[in-house]
Formats: C-alpha cells, structure tokens, sequence
C-alpha cells in the first residue's frame, strides 16, 4: 500500500493525469497549452523507419499535388501507398509546416486573415493539435475522411497525433499547415505563428482512414479536444497498426515520440552474510520523461 500511495504522488509530480476529460478553455492560451506529453506518441513507435517508409511511398491518386506556399513552385504529392492496408490504413505526404489559427484563436499573432471557424467547428488552435488538408482532395475522398481523422505528425524525429479538422480553399490551395500547438510543438524554438512556418519541406503527415478512425465526440466537441487519453491510445493504435501492415520493428528502444511518461517497478533482494534473516527488499521506481530517465527509492 504504501509503494502504490507513493506511485500515485510520484505520477502526480510529473504531471500524470488520473482522469480523461480536460475543460479546455482551461487549457487555451498561446503559451499555455496542453502539455506535449498528452498527444506523443508511443516510444516503442520506430518514427525514423515510419518517414523512411512515407518518403518511398509512390502512388498517386487523384487531385493529389499542391504547392507548399503563395507564389512558390515547390509542390509536396498526397501518396495512397497505405490508403488500403487491411489495419492502420492512412494517406501521407511530406511537406513544410505552416500554422493555421482558423477556429476561435484566429486572431493569433501573425494571422491577420484568420477565419472564425474550422471545417468541423471553431477548434481551437491554441488547445487542439490538428492539420489542414486541400480542401479538393478532402472533398474528393470524403467518404474516407469525414472529419476529425485522427493523424500522426512526424516531425523532429518525433511523433504527435492530431485530428483533421480544416482545409485549405486558397486558390491555389497549399499543403502542409498545422494548428499553432502542435507547430509549436513540433519546432519549439522557431517561433511559429500565422505569419512565419517552418520551411523545410521534412515533415511527415498521416492522416488515416475511415470510419473507425474518427475521434469520437466524447472526446472532441466545437472548440476543444476534451479527452487527449482517447487520442493518444487511438493513434498509438493506428500507428502500431500501420507499423504491423509495413513489416517495421517496433524496437521499444525510444526512437519514436520522446513524451510519453512511463513508470516501472524494480525489486532487488539480498541476503545478509552473517544472518539467516530474510533479506531486505530495496524499491526502484524509474520514470521517463521526454526521454529523461530519473529513478526514485521509496522511503
């Protein structure tokens, strides 16, 4: 008993959560959002072999090209490679990352044009990690992306979920734009916002398929994501799935999202030389955070 009340603070300390529902207005602020551990992705998740295979990928479909910016020539193509594997089916592409603060943070630095709603609501950008898509090729394959898609982002070496929940109409429509948490998240030291993107065309977007793969509305409503547990468990899912369906490793070695918390238990018994008393039973907890391994005996 005492081990578990200790495990319990200790969760308490790095931030682990006991419940699953979130006010996000609580959390809806340019510098105060979620915590990036709430939509890592799994460290046992092989994301470097994940984008390799992504960068391979060479089907086309329809409608599927789009320039990465105004007045560029650049261009990244939507693959369907994955779009009919039988478990963790997804279209990706690899493009650059704009932020887009459509929803009700469309007044975010840099985003003087921004609009008040997002394709399924007023998400809010601040609180909720999505991605954009063109809006034709939304419009074209809406029976497999009706909205709010949950997607995996791959980027510095890192994975993050998200949900679909915009597009992008511009004329020409772009490709590559992410709500401004989860561009933040991505690349915490570029300072993005609504007028400046990370340029590198390097990052990885999967977004997948059908049905089964909507966040339900018990964790999404118009403006929050209110249950990040159910996002997380879903794309750790998927991913795990689609990793399955392409033959990866999955090595448990951490080379996926670096933000997951876990917590283990160790048990080390020895014996006294001179007594034929039982010996005593030392404790270690070690918990990873970000990466970070840091170990903790009980009082």
């Amino acid at each position: 008993m005492q081990i578990f009340v200790y495990l319990i603070a200790l969760a308490a300390t790095v931030g682990l959560a006991s419940g699953t529902t979130i006010n996000g207005a609580s959390y809806n602020s340019p510098s105060a959002g979620p915590s990036t551990a709430w939509f890592a992705g799994a460290t046992s998740l092989p994301a470097t072999q994940i984008a390799s295979a992504a960068a391979a990928a060479t089907k086309v479909p329809a409608d599927a090209s789009y320039i990465l910016e105004a007045g560029g020539t650049a261009k990244a193509t939507i693959k369907s490679d994955w779009a009919n594997l039988s478990k963790g089916a997804a279209y990706v592409w690899v493009a650059d990352m704009d932020v887009d603060c459509d929803g009700i943070d469309y007044k975010c630095k840099g985003n003087p044009d921004g609009q008040d709603q997002t394709n399924f609501g007023a998400l809010a950008a601040y609180e909720a990690p999505w991605i954009v898509i063109p809006d034709k090729f939304a419009s074209v394959n809406s029976g497999q992306l009706a909205g709010n898609n949950v997607a995996a982002v791959i980027c510095d070496g890192k994975i993050f979920y998200a949900v679909f929940a915009d597009t992008d109409g511009d004329s020409p429509e772009e490709i590559g734009e992410a709500s401004w948490l989860l561009a933040r998240t991505c690349f915490p030291d570029e300072d993005l916002n609504g007028n400046s993107g990370h340029t590198p065309a390097d990052v990885t977007y999967i977004v997948f398929t059908g049905d089964d793969a909507v966040l339900p509305d018990s964790a999404i409503n118009n403006n929050y994501v209110t249950d990040f547990d159910t996002l997380k468990s879903m794309g750790d899912e998927f991913m795990t799935d689609l990793v399955n369906s392409l033959g990866l490793s999955i090595d448990g070695n951490g080379s996926g999202g670096s933000s997951t918390t876990t917590i283990a238990t160790g048990t080390n018994t020895a014996s006294s030389p001179t007594s034929s008393s039982t010996g005593s039973s030392n404790i270690t907890v070690t918990v990873e955070i970000d990466g970070v391994v840091r170990k903790f005996v009980p009082a």
